[in-house]
C-alpha cells in the first residue's frame, strides 16, 4: 500500500512538472526570441506526461500500449518530416487525430460506465464527444482543402445555415436527454453521428481566405474536447493542457478575425471566397506591364527603401532561402530592406514568420501590418512574392468584393510595386486583384525561387 501511494505521489509530481512546462511553452512561444525554448519545453512536458501515465498502476498489460506507440511513431515521424509548405494541412491532420482520440475514448467511457453515470459526468462526456466528432471531420475537410484534394472554394447550398443549426440542436438535445436518462443508450450513436456530419458541413462552406482562422478555431475545439476528456478520466493534466490549448486557440481566432475585420459568425457562415470572373465573356483582358530579373534588379538597386511582402506563393516555391540571399545582397548595397507580415498571409497562423525564421532572416526585419502600413507611401519598391488577397486594394474600395473591409497591406501606395507570380490566376479567395493593372505595378512572371535567384545573380550575390 505504501509502495502504491509513493508511486501515485511520483506520478502527480511528474504531472505537475509537465503542466508547468506546458504553461511555460505557451508563454515562450508568444515571442520569436524564445519560441525555440517554448517548443522544447512543450516536447519535454509531453514526454513527462506520457512517462507518468505509463507508471500508472491501472495498466495491467503494456502489449497494446507498445503496439500503439510503434504505430503512432510510424505515422507521426513522416508527418513531422513534411515540407514547410505542407505544415498547414499537417496541423489540420494533427487536430483530426487528437479529436478522433477524444471521440473514441469518450465512446469507450460511455459504454463502460452506463447506466451508472452521474449527470455532471454525462454532460461533460457528451460535450467531449460532440466537440471531438465535429473537430475530427472538420479538420479532415480543412486538410483536404489545404491539400487541394477537395475544392478550395466554398461549397454552399440553399439553407445550409438552417441545416447546420438543426444538426447542432439535434446533438445538444440528444445530449440533454442522455443526461436526464443515461439508460437511453440509443441517443449516444446519434450524438456521435450528427457531430461527425456537423463537422463536415461546418467547414466545406468556408473559403480559403478564412482558412487560417478555421485552423485556429479547430485547434481550440480540439483543446476544449481534451479538457472535457480530462474531467471524464479525472486527469488534472488533461484538463490543464486542454484548457490552455482551447483558450489560446480561441484568443488567436478572435485576434485573427479582428485583423480581417470580420466576426466569428461571418467566418463560419459567410461562405467567404466566392469565385469572381476576372473579365466578362468577350471582354478583353486588362493590360499589364512585366519585367525581367535584370530590370527588377536594376530597380531594386536604385531604391533606398524596399519592403518585401511574402505570401503562400513563396512557400509553394520554397523560395525563403533565396529571399534571404536577396535580403543579404540588397543590404550589402546599402538598401534598407524590411518584410511586411499580414496576420493571415499563408494558410495557417504565423505561416510567413515560420518560413522566414527558417531562412534566418532577422526578427527585427519582420514588421506587422499595422506598424508598416503607414510607411508604404515612403517606400521606393514593394516586392510581393506570391501574396494575393492580402494585397488586394478591392478590400478598401469595392463594396461588392467578398473581401471588402478586410485590412490589407497598402502596397499600392509604394512608388513602385513588383509582383512575382506564375500567372494572372486569382488568389486563394478566388477574386481578381486590381493591383496588377496599376501603372506603377510590374508583373514578374515565373517561379518565385527561380525569379528571386535571377535577381540575386544580377545583384552579384548569387552562388
Amino acid at each position: 500500500m505504501t509502495e502504491f501511494a509513493g508511486s501515485q505521489y511520483l506520478i502527480e509530481i511528474i504531472y505537475l512538472i509537465a503542466s508547468a512546462l506546458f504553461i511555460l511553452s505557451l508563454k515562450w512561444m508568444s515571442s520569436p526570441a524564445t519560441a525555440r525554448h517554448g517548443i522544447l519545453a512543450g516536447e519535454i512536458g509531453m514526454v513527462l506526461a506520457i512517462g507518468g501515465t505509463l507508471l500508472h498502476h491501472g495498466i495491467v498489460d503494456y502489449k497494446w500500449i507498445i503496439i500503439a506507440l510503434v504505430l503512432g511513431s510510424g505515422i507521426g515521424i513522416p508527418l513531422g518530416m513534411v515540407q514547410m509548405t505542407a505544415v498547414p494541412q499537417r496541423t489540420a491532420l494533427s487536430h483530426a487525430f487528437g479529436a478522433l482520440c477524444v471521440t473514441l475514448v469518450g465512446t469507450a467511457e460511455f459504454y463502460l460506465r452506463t447506466p451508472n453515470v452521474p449527470k455532471f459526468m454525462m454532460s461533460v462526456l457528451s460535450m467531449e464527444v460532440i466537440l471531438g466528432g465535429l473537430t475530427f471531420t472538420g479538420s479532415l475537410m480543412a486538410a483536404g482543402k489545404l491539400q487541394e484534394i477537395l475544392p478550395q472554394r466554398p461549397i454552399t447550398y440553399k439553407g445550409q445555415n438552417f441545416v447546420n443549426l438543426l444538426l447542432f440542436l439535434v446533438a445538444m438535445g440528444s445530449a440533454v436527454y442522455l443526461v436526464l436518462h443515461p439508460e437511453a443508450k440509443i441517443f449516444f450513436p446519434i450524438i456521435v453521428g450528427v457531430s461527425l456530419i456537423f463537422g463536415v458541413l461546418l467547414v466545406i462552406p468556408i473559403g480559403g481566405a478564412d482558412m487560417p482562422t478555421v485552423i485556429s478555431l479547430l485547434n481550440s475545439y480540439a483543446g476544449l474536447s481534451a479538457a472535457a476528456m480530462g474531467f471524464v478520466l479525472d486527469s488534472k493534466l488533461l484538463i490543464i493542457a486542454g484548457a490552455l490549448d482551447g483558450s489560446s486557440g480561441l484568443i488567436l481566432s478572435i485576434i485573427m478575425s479582428k485583423a480581417m475585420n470580420r466576426s466569428f459568425t461571418n467566418v463560419l457562415f459567410g461562405a467567404f471566397g466566392q469565385v469572381q470572373a476576372s473579365a466578362a465573356p468577350g471582354q478583353e483582358a486588362k493590360p499589364v506591364r512585366s519585367a525581367t530579373p535584370e530590370e527588377a534588379a536594376a530597380i531594386l538597386l536604385a531604391a533606398n527603401k524596399v519592403v518585401i511582402v511574402p505570401g503562400y506563393g513563396m512557400a509553394v516555391a520554397q523560395a525563403q532561402h533565396k529571399v534571404r540571399e536577396l535580403y543579404d545582397a540588397l543590404t550589402k548595397k546599402g538598401v534598407e530592406v524590411r518584410f511586411a507580415i499580414h496576420p493571415v498571409a499563408g494558410r495557417m497562423p504565423g505561416h510567413m514568420n515560420v518560413l522566414l525564421a527558417e531562412a534566418d532572416i532577422p526578427y527585427d526585419r519582420l514588421i506587422e501590418m499595422d506598424e508598416i502600413n503607414g510607411d508604404f507611401p515612403q517606400t521606393d519598391v514593394a516586392l510581393i512574392i506570391g501574396a494575393n488577397d492580402v494585397t488586394n486594394p478591392a478590400a478598401r474600395t469595392d463594396q461588392s468584393s467578398p473581401i471588402f473591409g478586410m485590412p490589407i497591406l497598402d502596397v499600392d501606395k509604394a512608388h513602385t510595386v513588383m509582383v512575382i507570380k506564375r500567372g494572372m490566376s486569382p488568389g486563394f479567395a478566388g477574386i481578381d486583384n486590381p493591383l496588377y493593372y496599376l501603372d506603377r505595378t510590374l508583373m514578374l512572371f515565373g517561379d518565385a525561387k527561380q525569379f528571386v535567384g535571377g535577381i540575386v545573380r544580377e545583384l552579384g550575390g548569387g552562388h
